[in-house]
């Protein structure tokens, strides 16, 4: 999938005057069935299963899902037809195709962004008896866990006032996981789905209660389920971009050096290599392995991140190809820049030195960061409501780490921590 870019100046772009965004609409019928059939091909090839029932002639329900792979969307207009649903969708999901996606009925947001106007959308769209369906995660999953969530959604459940339905995909990580090079596996996908949270609990429950039962629903690890229940992968392919999410070798500490190819993933640093199983584990050719479980590996990696942070020696400083936007009638390229992140946030600076944006440390609990962006590359999102930017590191550079760091850095800030570092606000 690709998205419409314009190449441009920094100027001509905040010189537009942007579009108004439209207020969702209630998907009628028609656009509800041509969606699931065009799912159909997809799902098909899943064999995708369903466990578990709602009552569709009941609600409206706010809807939460876990988020892997695109084949999310098709499984929901499978389960929840022909009930009308609004979908919570990111800025850049609408350009190109904006009539399409305000008929679906799209509410679109920026990712990472306070929006206050998202909570108003939605209630809006639940007094008209029109369910909601969200990706609480923003971001897919970058290592087959759920990435962090949003703080206090107890919070939002209590505001929407209605009841709460979990779904979540399970294979769907393992059939198309973001880091493989948009390669798909032949993994059966399957669906369960629930009440979360009836319309008294949301009202008796605590925010924290609340919170404490999202946390636990969202607790999967697919490369665990993958071996707990003997799904084969045996894919040529597998490892395929590996390096993108494990980007430091855990013996001899180098980064940026990994490589996965094929069935293996390998240190160009130290020439340690790591076959990958048909089961998702990885084993040392020889010696040690650290590691066989991937997200403990990812894990090891947040934990270097965090302690980086404390001794002040995490850095990131590297040129950028840099786009924006606006609105959603297109992404607009304006050349080249500099991003560098430290302890303070990001700051963006461009070569012609329009651009000078930063982007503190607590603006975002997480980072707006994806492989291989619309066919594009590797990217890191910052921004604001008025203007989001996009920006495109050389290869060499982990947009993992770079999320992992915000995550980390915005944690110690939060947690009153950040007086365990010199250069405090």
């Amino acid at each position: 999938m690709k998205i419409k870019t314009v190449a441009s100046t920094y100027d001509e772009v905040m010189a537009r005057t942007p579009r108004k965004l439209k207020a969702p609409k209630k998907p009628n019928i028609l656009f509800r069935t041509l969606v699931r059939i065009a799912s159909m091909p997809d799902l098909w090839k899943a064999r995708v299963k369903k466990n578990g029932a709602i009552d569709k002639k009941g609600g409206p329900y706010f809807i939460l899902m876990n988020h892997s792979s695109f084949i999310d969307l098709e499984l929901a207009s499978k389960l929840l037809y022909p009930m009308p649903y609004n979908i919570v969708t990111t800025l850049d999901g609408l350009v190109g195709k904006r009539w399409l996606m305000n008929e679906i009925g799209c509410i679109a947001t920026r990712k990472f962004v306070s929006d206050i106007t998202l909570i108003h959308e939605m209630q809006n769209a639940l007094k008209r008896k029109t369910s909601v369906l969200m990706y609480p995660e923003a971001g897919y999953s970058l290592d087959g866990t759920s990435t962090t969530l949003p703080h206090h959604l107890g919070m939002l459940l209590k505001k929407l006032d209605v009841p709460v339905v979990f779904i979540e995909a399970k294979g769907a990580f393992l059939r198309d996981p973001l880091y493989n090079c948009l390669q798909v596996r032949d993994v059966d996908v399957s669906a369960d789905i629930r009440v979360l949270f009836t319309r008294e609990e949301v009202r008796t429950l605590t925010v924290e209660e609340l919170d404490r039962s999202i946390e636990e629903a969202f607790s999967f690890d697919y490369f665990r389920w993958q071996k707990e229940n003997g799904v084969i992968i045996d894919e040529p392919f597998r490892a395929d971009g590996l390096e993108r999410i494990l980007y430091r070798c855990p013996a001899c500490h180098a980064e940026g050096k990994m490589e996965g190819h094929g069935t293996t993933l390998t240190c160009h640093a130290c020439k340690k290599t790591y076959q990958m199983t048909e089961l998702g584990e990885l084993i040392a050719e020889k010696g040690e392995t650290e590691f066989s479980h991937i997200p403990d590996w990812y894990a090891w990696q947040r934990e270097c991140v965090r302690q980086e942070l404390l001794d002040e020696t995490y850095s990131l400083d590297t040129p950028v190809e840099i786009a924006m936007m606006v609105d959603d009638t297109a992404l607009y390229t304006v050349g080249k820049g500099r991003l560098t992140h430290d302890l303070e946030g990001f700051h963006l600076t461009s070569e012609d030195g329009k651009i000078d944006y930063r982007h503190k440390a607590l603006a975002s609990y997480s980072l707006n960061s994806d492989y291989y962006w619309y066919e594009m590359g590797d990217v890191i999102g910052i921004g604001n409501m008025h203007v989001l930017y996009y920006c495109f590191p050389p290869k060499e550079v982990s947009v993992a780490k770079a999320r992992l760091a915000t995550e980390e850095l915005f944690k110690l800030h939060q947690n009153r921590e950040y007086h365990k570092l010199h250069h405090h606000n």
